[in-house]
């Protein structure tokens, strides 16, 4: 600047630079490569993302994403679940914590409580006849409800109305599902509650399968809601053979040793987990007469909407059948074993033993428990008997095993007395007469959290709990249900793992309400090294 400005004259170099100190030197670092990516929510059209160091903007708008369907669907299961619970306890927060009918449905030996809300208005003026908890996915109840007392609209005046809860979620059934045979026993399958088995009055045996379509069943507006009132996927009624029952059915019991698995997997949407497709298993169904069969649970692999000539019990579109795989005749069983009864021998329950699945038991109305197989093996011994020496006109009502992998299941008798049997002896091990002072024991099953703790229900709207660590003389708490008297309880639980763990009630009243009643953390908690101090008074007991 100073040259053109003013030319060379009086002027001097005073310094050079040039290029010397640009040094070269050599790294092991890799030169990180880049690639530059769009995304766009909500996409316009197929494409959501795209962008390369190559692609321009058109090239872009024509990738194709690539979507897990399965994985997004499952995704979606689980958080909607998720959400559907929150949403739940922040009804139940909101709501006020004391109400008159909340207090009056508490039970001395609970926490807390919650009502199912039963005052939908297809459940009104219909009474709660039954009650079933899934064994698997232990907060899973299903409710029986009889005809309405009154009319309300003819597409369910003249039908029962069946109920599946998750009891977390109360404000409203899962699924409504209806019959119009008289259901008398239900059951889950054995694996995931998405199948519902259930005997009615007539015989039959029906099978709802809550995975299919609401589209193929009813849908019905009622008070400005929209409900799907699902038929059944299965009727044995539609067997046109003599393999069917013609006594009402007493029980029905899934055989969970005989479950069969393909490789291949469906989504269900019943549940947040994948369900394993081509399932086949057994289920079986006993009658007051003797007659157990045993079906076949098969599912197709491809649904017909027009319906199957050959399946004339299937439900267009349905893809769950059952099919007849052995018939036994108990009652003629029992004669040929030498023991002379007094008319008619009437069977009243059963249970498969759950470490064999080919053994069985069945309380009759004799006092006696009948030990049989299904292959028609010779077993020993081959009755449980009372204490007592001789016969009684005494019903077996309710029977339930262990669900800790003892040996022992418990029997309610209609005398009111309740008997623990261990699977090598024929009489009792322990026996209680006077427990429910004479009254008739109509439910009866083991906790699921403790080993020593079973509840009972009598026919005088009474629960008792046993707590056979505390005290094997009679029952350690007592708790009488009324004004609002009990006609059906079942009993839901998990046991502890992490951090949670339940043990609740679920009890229907003559009024038709249903509520869950959590019982008292002593009842849930095992004590420490319970089972081992179970199997000691067992011995003792010997």
């Amino acid at each position: 600047m100073y040259i053109r400005n003013f030319g060379k004259r009086n002027t001097k170099q005073a310094y050079v630079q040039y290029n010397e100190d640009n040094v070269d030197r050599n790294v092991q670092t890799e030169e990180v490569e880049t690639q530059e990516m769009w995304t766009q929510h909500p996409g316009e059209g197929a494409a959501v993302s795209g962008g390369s160091e190559r692609s321009g903007p058109l090239d872009a708008a024509a990738v194709v994403p690539k979507v897990n369907a399965p994985r997004l669907c499952s995704f979606l299961r689980a958080a909607c679940q998720v959400i559907a619970v929150l949403l739940e306890e922040d009804r139940v927060a909101s709501e006020p914590t004391w109400t008159p009918r909340a207090q009056d449905c508490l039970l001395r030996f609970s926490d807390s409580s919650a009502q199912l809300n039963t005052s939908l208005p297809f459940l009104q003026n219909r009474r709660v006849s039954y009650l079933h908890a899934s064994q698997v996915q232990r907060r899973m109840v299903v409710s029986v409800h009889g005809r309405p007392g009154k009319a309300f609209t003819p597409l369910l005046d003249g039908r029962y109305v069946l109920c599946v809860w998750d009891i977390w979620q109360p404000s409203g059934p899962q699924k409504v599902l209806i019959c119009e045979s008289k259901v008398t026993c239900c059951c889950f399958s054995p694996f995931k509650a998405f199948l519902l088995f259930a005997g009615t009055v007539h015989g039959s045996v029906v099978v709802w399968d809550l995975r299919e379509d609401a589209r193929i069943h009813r849908y019905v507006k009622l008070s400005g809601c929209f409900w799907t009132f699902r038929t059944a996927t299965f009727s044995t009624d539609g067997v046109l053979t003599s393999v069917n029952h013609r006594s009402p059915l007493q029980a029905i019991e899934p055989i969970a040793g005989s479950v069969c698995k393909r490789q291949s997997c469906v989504l269900s949407p019943f549940s947040t987990q994948e369900e394993p497709a081509g399932l086949s298993f057994h289920v079986a169904s006993l009658d007051e007469s003797g007659v157990l069969n045993v079906w076949v649970v098969v599912e197709l692999a491809k649904a017909d909407t027009a319906g199957a000539v050959s399946d004339l019990g299937l439900l267009p579109g349905g893809r769950i059948k059952l099919v007849h795989s052995a018939a036994i005749q108990l009652s003629d069983s029992l004669s040929h074993k030498g023991y002379e009864f007094w008319g008619s021998t009437q069977t009243l329950s059963v249970k498969f033993l759950p470490s064999d699945s080919n053994r069985f038991v069945v309380g009759t109305d004799t006092g006696l428990i009948s030990h049989g197989t299904r292959q028609d093996m010779r077993v020993s011994p081959r009755l449980f008997r009372p204490q007592q020496q001789g016969m009684r006109p005494v019903k077996v009502n309710v029977i339930d095993f262990s669900p800790f992998g003892e040996p022992i299941f418990l029997a309610g008798c209609s005398d009111g007395s309740i008997r623990l049997h261990q699977l090598t002896a024929e009489h009792a091990l322990l026996q209680w007469d006077e427990s429910t002072h004479g009254r008739a024991v109509i439910g009866l099953q083991w906790s699921s959290t403790r080993p020593a703790v079973f509840l009972v229900q009598d026919d005088t709207s009474c629960v008792y709990i046993w707590d056979l660590l505390e005290s094997d003389l009679g029952p350690v708490a007592k708790q009488p249900v009324f004004p609002d008297r009990l006609v059906a309880m079942t009993v839901v639980g998990e046991a502890e793992k992490t951090r949670s763990g339940f043990l609740a009630l679920v009890l229907a009243r003559a009024s038709g309400d249903v509520d869950v009643q959590y019982l008292r953390r002593e009842w849930v908690a095992p004590v420490g090294d319970e089972l081992q101090r179970l199997r000691l008074l067992l011995r003792e007991a010997l």
